[in-house]
């Protein structure tokens, strides 16, 4: 009876380890298609779609890519004088200050001419002395001559009379000579400019003692900047007149400013072994102050290249590449680059991109590729759409 129930038993274990192991792919297929949607619903919460404005975009074109050589230097004025005193006197007067517009002829500074004009007087006095001299000298030579005509003087009367006649003749000369010099030094003592433009600078105060060669004031002319540029002696030879240059100048952020070449130095600098190149403004766009620090470059050589703005480049290790937009998703394209535009900082697309592409204006970090891209509608248009009578309490 006992070995009866104990076969029941086993007969019954065995039936039921069939059953189970019959249930058990079936169960495994299932377990692995629950984590599979749960893996799918997960990367579909990762891959949101992205709202963007146009803004966020830029369009892909093809721009003019200059290359030439860099040039440094400064904004300075072609036309410019340095005053200085032309006599050594004490400065009375300074009628201009820095900043000041001035007209052809304006009296800048006025100096002392006290002991001048004491000069001018003597000159004066020492002309009309020699006018008299050789006015008496003249009618007793006229006399000499109407006497030895009639026999009543020697020849040797007649000669010394020439000569008092010839000495008075040059000591007024001198005398002359002499007036017009303080005349001269007269007018000295009233420094004033010598073309329109500005005051740049203002040297000296009243009291001041200007010796000669003193600088007093500075005149430049702001309608005369140019461009007093540097660039290696090594480029010098890809450099010609006419080229234009595209620079900026320190004080004037963001803005370009547009020139021509004017002239080359035929001479390196023996000690930097740079070349000084003149350029002139392009157009009516011109700084009104001097000696600002200017960058740029001289545009020797243009091609039609495919350009975009340095923002939208991700690069990651040696490779470079952006987000475009790809049939409304986001696509992540690889970018082979070429040189940089020195005056917009775009760079230049060789292979990757084609013109009328739109790619991401600043990436961020958490984009994926394939995931979605939509639109948003200007709040203006927006608000339009708006039904009559509507609040924006409601």
């Amino acid at each position: 009876m006992l070995r009866k129930t104990l076969l029941a038993l086993a007969v019954a274990s065995a039936l039921v380890a069939c059953g189970n192991s019959g249930k058990g792919p079936e169960a495994g297929k299932a377990s692995a298609s629950a984590t599979a949607d749960a893996k799918g619903k997960g990367d579909e919460k990762k891959l949101a779609t992205l709202q963007v404005s146009s803004e966020d975009l830029v369009k892909v074109e093809s721009n003019a890519l200059a290359s030439g050589p860099v040039i440094t230097g400064s904004i300075q004025p072609e036309r410019k004088a340095d005053m200085r005193a032309e006599v050594g006197a004490v400065v009375m007067q300074v009628l201009k200050e820095n900043g000041e517009a001035v007209k052809k002829g304006d009296l800048l500074v006025r100096l002392d001419d006290t002991a001048l004009r004491d000069n001018l007087a003597s000159a004066q006095e020492a002309v009309r002395a020699s006018s008299q001299s050789m006015e008496q000298a003249e009618r007793v030579l006229a006399r000499q001559k109407t006497l030895k005509a009639s026999g009543m003087v020697s020849s040797q009367v007649l000669e010394d009379a020439e000569v008092r006649r010839n000495n008075a003749q040059s000591d007024l000369s001198a005398a002359k000579a002499r007036l017009v010099t303080a005349n001269q030094q007269m007018t000295r003592t009233l420094v004033r400019a010598p073309f329109d433009g500005i005051v740049s600078e203002r040297k000296v105060s009243a009291g001041d003692t200007a010796q000669i060669g003193k600088e007093l004031v500075k005149v430049v002319d702001p309608n005369s900047m140019r461009f007093e540029g540097r660039i290696s002696a090594d480029s010098v030879g890809v450099v010609k007149a006419g080229q234009g240059v595209v620079f900026s100048i320190n004080g004037y952020p963001g803005q370009n400013f547009l020139g021509k070449v004017k002239r080359v130095d035929p001479a390196a600098n023996p000690v930097t072994r740079q070349v000084e190149v003149l350029v002139d403004f392009a157009d009516k766009n011109l700084p009104r102050v001097a000696g600002l620090f200017a960058e740029g470059r001289i545009e020797a050589e243009s091609t039609s290249a495919l350009m975009v703005p340095e923002s939208a480049l991700v690069k990651q290790g040696d490779s470079t590449y952006v987000w475009k937009i790809k049939d409304k998703a986001l696509a992540k394209t690889p970018l082979q680059m070429g040189a940089r535009d020195a005056r917009s900082g775009n760079w230049q697309v060789q292979t990757g991109l084609a013109t009328g592409d739109i790619v991401m204006r600043t990436p961020a970090s958490g984009f994926r590729d394939g995931q979605k891209v939509e639109m948003q509608a200007p709040k203006a248009v927006a608000s339009a759409t708006l039904p009559a009578g509507a609040s924006k309490g409601n």
